[in-house]
C-alpha cells in the first residue's frame, strides 16, 4: 500500500436555513468583531441582509467589505487588509463565490503574517495560521470553502497566483441550500462546471488516493446528474444537490491537486479578467481529450458517471466517451467557445506559456509540456 495524507480543518454544516446560525458560530469561536467580505451584487439582491440579520439578532458586531470583483486581485486584498485594520476586525466571515471566499482567505493570511499577499504565493509560504474564518457559498462552484487554496490576480503580471496551506483553510463552512435557490441559470451553468472540473482533475490528478478518488467519481456523478435540471427546471432540490457536488469536490481537490484544465483556464482568465467557471467550462473536454489516454480505468468511470453506455467497449474507446459526454455538456449548457470569450489567436503561445509554469502543471495525469498546452489551446480556439 502506498502512503497518503488527508486532512479537512474545516466543520462543514450542511442544511437549509443553516447559514442562520453564524452568530452562533462566530461566538463559539471566540470572536467578537467578524468583517463580512462580499460583493455588491449580493448586497443588492438581498443574500447579505439574511446574513447580517442574523448577526444582528444574535447580538455579534460587524463590519463589511463590499469591493469583491470576478478573478480578485491582489489590490482589493490589501484594500481589505486595510480596513479591517482600521476597523478592528478579528475575524471573517466570506459571503459569496470562490472570489469572496479566495480574497478572506488573503486577508486573513495578511491579518496574521503581515507584509502583502504578493509575498505568499506558492505551497506553504506562510508562518501562521489565518484569522478565524466562517465561509457562507452562494454558487454551486468553487468548493473554496473547504479547500487550502487562494487563488488571487497579481495585477503587475496579470497572472493568478496561488497561495496554498492547510493553514488558510476556514474554522466553518455553512453551506444552505436556500444561498443558491435563486442562482440564474448562466451562472448555474459556469460555476457548475467548474466544480465538475475540480472534481475530474482532483479524482485524476497524480495527487490523488483512495479518499480523494471516492469523493471525486461520487461529486462527478452527482453534478452529472443534477446540473441540466439546476439549470433549465430552476429545481431546488437539483441545485441544493449541485451545492452539495461542489462541497464534496472541493474535499476532493483540496486534498489531491487540481492539473492541466486549470493551469489553462487560470491562464486564460489572468489574461483575459475571464469569469473562472467560464474558463474551466470551456477547456474541459480538450485537456480530457489530451489527458484520458494517461488512465482508461479512471476515465472510462467518468464516463459512467456522467451517464455514457459504457458496457461491452474496450477500456479505450470507454474512457474516450467521457470526452463525449463532457462536450455534450458544454453543448447542453450553452458554454461560449474561446473565440466567443474574447480570446486571440496570437495569444496563444503566451497562455501555452503561463499554463507551463502553473503550480499544478506536475500534477496533471499526462505530461505536459509548454508545446502540449499550445496544442489544445489551438484545438479549443479552433473549435
Amino acid at each position: 500500500m502506498f502512503s497518503f495524507e488527508f486532512s479537512l480543518p474545516t466543520t462543514i454544516k450542511f442544511g437549509e436555513g443553516v447559514s442562520l446560525t453564524v452568530a452562533d458560530e462566530v461566538k463559539a469561536l471566540g470572536n467578537k468583531k467578524p468583517m463580512i467580505v462580499t460583493d455588491k451584487g449580493l448586497i443588492a439582491a438581498g443574500v447579505v441582509e439574511k446574513i447580517t440579520k442574523a448577526l444582528d439578532e444574535g447580538g455579534v458586531e460587524y463590519t463589511i467589505f463590499d469591493g469583491i470583483e470576478p478573478n480578485p486581485r491582489d489590490t482589493t486584498v490589501q484594500k481589505a487588509y486595510e480596513q479591517a485594520k482600521v476597523d478592528g476586525n478579528d475575524s471573517m466571515i466570506a459571503i459569496g463565490g470562490g472570489s469572496s471566499m479566495d480574497t478572506a482567505k488573503a486577508v486573513g493570511v495578511l491579518m496574521t503574517n503581515g507584509g502583502v499577499v504578493n509575498d505568499y504565493e506558492g505551497l506553504d509560504m506562510f508562518e501562521y495560521p489565518i484569522c478565524d474564518l466562517i465561509a457562507i457559498p452562494t454558487t454551486c462552484g468553487t468548493g473554496s470553502e473547504v479547500t487550502f487554496w487562494s487563488v488571487i490576480t497579481d495585477t503587475k503580471r496579470h497572472f493568478k497566483m496561488s497561495l496554498g496551506s492547510p493553514k488558510c483553510a476556514a474554522k466553518v463552512a455553512l453551506v444552505d441550500p436556500d444561498m443558491v435557490a435563486s442562482l440564474p441559470p448562466s451562472i448555474i451553468a459556469a460555476t457548475g462546471m467548474d466544480a465538475l472540473s475540480h472534481a475530474v482533475e482532483g479524482y485524476t490528478c497524480k495527487l490523488a488516493e483512495p479518499i480523494t478518488d471516492a469523493c471525486g467519481i461520487y461529486a462527478i456523478k452527482l453534478i452529472g446528474d443534477n446540473i441540466r435540471d439546476a439549470v433549465y427546471t430552476d429545481s431546488k432540490e437539483a441545485k441544493g444537490n449541485m451545492l452539495l457536488g461542489s462541497l464534496i469536490a472541493g474535499i476532493c481537490f483540496g486534498n489531491s491537486d487540481i492539473a492541466g484544465i486549470h493551469c489553462m483556464g487560470e491562464a486564460l482568465g489572468g489574461l483575459y479578467d475571464t469569469a473562472h467557471g467560464v474558463t474551466m467550462a470551456l477547456l474541459l473536454p480538450y485537456v480530457t481529450e489530451y489527458n484520458y489516454v494517461a488512465d482508461f480505468d479512471k476515465y472510462a468511470n467518468i464516463a459512467e458517471a456522467l451517464g455514457e453506455n459504457i458496457t461491452g467497449l474496450p477500456k479505450r474507446d470507454a474512457a474516450a466517451k467521457a470526452v463525449d459526454a463532457l462536450h455534450k455538456l458544454c453543448t447542453d449548457l450553452c458554454i461560449p467557445t474561446m473565440k466567443e470569450i474574447g480570446a486571440k489567436e496570437e495569444d496563444l503561445d503566451e497562455l501555452a506559456q503561463r499554463a507551463s509554469v502553473n503550480v499544478s502543471v506536475d500534477s496533471n495525469p499526462r505530461k505536459a509540456t509548454k508545446e502540449d498546452f499550445l496544442e489544445i489551446f489551438k484545438k479549443a480556439y479552433n473549435a
